[in-house]
């Protein structure tokens, strides 16, 4: 598919494709005044139907329960059926949107939209991530999305449902790409646990015990002090609980330290391909940096001393993730696994031949989730830098 910049002047003398200012908004924002060709200015009320959402049902099915976090759970019954567009409308997930294109039950925290005038359902499903929903919500405490509130929503669309379709595509493809690696990395990860599960359990009994402190090094994290605000916003992630959900490797992080903030605390370096664990709060998450990184004082990170470790720690302190847990309920408001009584917990070690043979076998799994991941990151920056330059006109398709 073509994408095509419209501002170029190249672009003016290419057939089939309407060209469009450089000075027009974003979809839902300043006015239409630059837009040509069929975009137009409309209230949202114009191209969907809204709907609201019902208690779920008590009885469990195989029926998509959809809230403003997404999939809540299961059902036998359906409140609605095709295309579905679903949007948060209340609290902490008030603005989010999702598609589905079976039947759902949407649930009494979330909004359902149909698409009006045979406009694409997809195309409005993208319109509205584009939109920065959560910001129009009223209240600030307790946000929250109306139907008649997002009715009087003012956006920018095109009337040509081919243009729709061939935005929806290109759109839909990136995420159909992402969703597809996601879930490849999912099923690698959960082989590598298989083979753990079975290939390190055969003669265990003959394994020696040890201590994570004699595997690796193990580094408590620390936090620079925050008045020193020269040491935040640099280039060295600062890792913490937040970024370690559902990632087995860690690229980048919601928080970064400077050379300088970093440097405060140069002991507290990871180099890449550390096992970060943590062990406050939320006990028992796992991921490994790519990069030189930091954490702060909720995470305990092992720095394999052999290569052939790292794969064996990871899965290992995956597996122990009840034990961590119950090692860290001691009876405070806050569960908390202390660097030393971390660093003392004794696991059975295979033989150095076997884990040099174990490390052989699943070192490609993990190195093709760390491919997937680094494609995974590029294909949403991509998708990312396009929706808002596709859905106000910037870029249009070329249509065949």
């Amino acid at each position: 598919m073509l994408l095509k910049k419209t501002h170029s002047e190249k672009m003016k003398k290419t057939k089939n494709i309407n060209t469009t200012t450089s000075q027009q908004q974003p979809a839902g924002k300043g006015n239409a005044s630059g837009l040509k060709g069929e975009w137009r200015e409309c209230k949202l009320s114009e191209i969907i139907q809204l709907g609201n959402g019902k208690e779920r049902p008590k009885t469990y099915g195989n029926i998509p329960v959809y809230g403003g976090n997404g999939i809540l759970g299961y059902c036998d019954s359906s409140n609605y059926f095709g295309e579905t567009i679903i949007i948060g409308r209340v609290g902490a997930y008030c603005g989010s949107v999702y598609y589905e294109d079976k039947p759902i039950w949407v649930s009494d925290n979330a909004l359902a939209a149909k698409p009006k005038n045979c406009n694409n359902a997809k195309f409005i499903f993208y319109l509205l991530k584009n939109l920065d929903l959560n910001s129009l919500a009223e209240g600030s405490s307790h946000p929250l999305l109306t139907q008649s509130l997002l009715n009087s929503i003012d956006v920018y669309i095109t009337d040509s449902r081919k243009e729709q379709d061939t935005i929806a595509e290109v759109l839909s493809s990136l995420d159909d790409k992402i969703d597809l690696l996601h879930r490849q990395n999912k099923t690698l990860e959960q082989l590598a646990e298989t083979m753990f599960n079975e290939k390190l359990k055969v003669n265990s009994e003959k394994w020696e015990e040890k201590s994570l402190d004699e595997l690796g090094k193990i580094i408590c994290g620390k936090t620079p002090p925050k008045k020193m605000h020269s040491y935040f916003n640099g280039s060295i992630p600062f890792i913490k609980i937040p970024d370690m959900h559902g990632n087995t490797f860690i690229f980048e992080t919601e928080d970064s330290l400077t050379e300088e903030g970093a440097n405060s605390q140069s002991n507290k370096f990871l180099p890449p391909m550390s096992i970060c664990v943590s062990c406050i709060a939320t006990v028992g998450l796992v991921s490994i940096n790519v990069y030189p990184s930091q954490t702060n004082q909720q995470i305990n990170s092992i720095i394999p001393f052999k290569k052939i470790y790292r794969y064996f720690l990871y899965l290992k302190m995956k597996s122990l993730k009840h034990e961590l847990l119950a090692m860290a309920s001691g009876g405070t408001a806050t569960d908390n696994l202390n660097t030393g009584n971390f660093s003392k917990i004794f696991i059975s070690v295979p033989t150095e031949d076997f884990l040099r043979e174990f490390h052989n076998i699943v070192e490609p799994l993990f190195e093709k989730i760390l491919s997937n991941t680094f494609q995974i990151r590029t294909l949403t920056q991509l998708r990312d830098t396009l929706l808002p330059k596709l859905m106000s006109g910037e870029i249009r398709v070329k249509l065949n």
